[in-house]
């Protein structure tokens, strides 16, 4: 059974964080006690994935409700810096700061951990159901590619497309996985491929430019990937990468699917120019997995995320439905 990566510590009182930059090597828990350990867990990647870190930071404002509605005003301040492309995580802290504003000072703790454990439930129970709706567009037999890490680790469980992935096995289909190893931290690599394997999943890693000679030579049934942010007319902000595998996979006729909770809808973005991409710092290119590479007089250029065209994908997942071209209207309507 894989670990837990967002779960609250009942008996400590505080969040404990599965610390996923240390896997597959050593599987390893951050326990945060205030607000700053949540911020600083999710700015280092010790928990990641959109879903993951919308739910992360909902406990990281009932950490800070300690203190009284100020310190909850801080904590969402705070927490707002963190990672800007993923929405989920602004639409946690709405909901979160919507329960402070309704809530009386000697109750704000309690209800406010009561709705950061109801965001995860509800997270839990919307992938199961994506996962459900999307497993019935694979075929029976047949290969995946994915890219980065949509799974159990970067939700509060299951996972996105990769609960595709696990619904499709409910369904007794037999479906083997190519996973991307996702330049320059390694998610597909060290995440997708380590909670495949721990699950008994027929999983393969390859590096990121052999997806072309992959889609060349095998019949690949579909690429899954999730997403950070959609924007109104459909374009998708996911992992850097991303949209080069979309191109590869309209040239090569193999469908592109993202799967996502409609959390992940931005409807004040129209389209992807409005959405913010992140960059970070260039160390993470420099030392990949802290073993140096090129010297650190050497310029980075270093953006955690690129935008997918909507043109380019075959089928949105929700948990709301299936969702395909045009999709504006049909985005509008959830």
């Amino acid at each position: 059974m894989l670990p837990c990566p967002v779960c609250w510590n009942n008996q400590e009182k505080n969040l404990c964080v599965l610390d996923q930059r240390l896997l597959p090597w050593e599987v390893s828990f951050i326990f945060c006690n205030t607000c700053e350990d949540v911020a600083q867990a999710i700015e280092s990647l010790a928990v990641r994935g959109a879903p993951a870190i919308g739910v992360a930071a909902a406990y990281g404002v009932a950490l800070g409700a300690r203190k009284g509605k100020l310190e909850v005003e801080r904590a969402i301040e705070r927490l707002s810096r963190t990672r800007p492309t993923a929405v989920n995580l602004f639409w946690a802290l709405d909901r979160m700061s919507q329960i402070a504003a309704g809530t009386e000072e000697e109750k704000l703790f309690s209800c406010l951990l009561n709705e950061a454990h109801a965001i995860r439930e509800e997270d839990i129970a919307i992938n199961r159901q994506i996962g459900t709706l999307g497993q019935s567009l694979l075929p029976r037999d047949g290969i995946v590619l994915t890219h980065c890490n949509a799974g159990s680790l970067a939700t509060a469980g299951y996972g996105t497309a990769l609960g595709v992935i696990r619904a499709a096995r409910e369904h007794g289909k037999n479906i083997k996985v190519y996973a991307d190893e996702t330049r320059p931290v390694f998610q597909g690599a060290r995440l997708t491929a380590w909670e495949l394997l721990e699950e008994g999943f027929d999983v393969t890693v390859i590096c990121d430019n052999m997806a072309g000679a992959l889609m060349q030579k095998q019949a690949v049934a579909a690429v899954l990937v999730g997403a950070d942010r959609i924007a109104l007319n459909g374009d998708t902000a996911n992992k850097i990468g991303t949209y080069s595998l979309a191109i590869l996979a309209r040239y090569h006729s193999v469908p592109f699917y993202v799967v996502a909770p409609t959390a992940t809808i931005d409807k004040e973005a129209c389209e992807g120019s409005c959405i913010e991409i992140e960059e970070r710092d260039g160390s993470e290119v420099r030392e990949p997995a802290g073993h140096p590479l090129i010297p650190e007089s050497f310029p980075v250029w270093n953006p955690a995320f690129d935008v997918t065209p909507h043109t380019l994908i075959q089928a949105i997942v929700t948990e709301k439905g299936v969702l395909t071209p045009p999709f504006l209207e049909k985005i509008i309507d959830i």
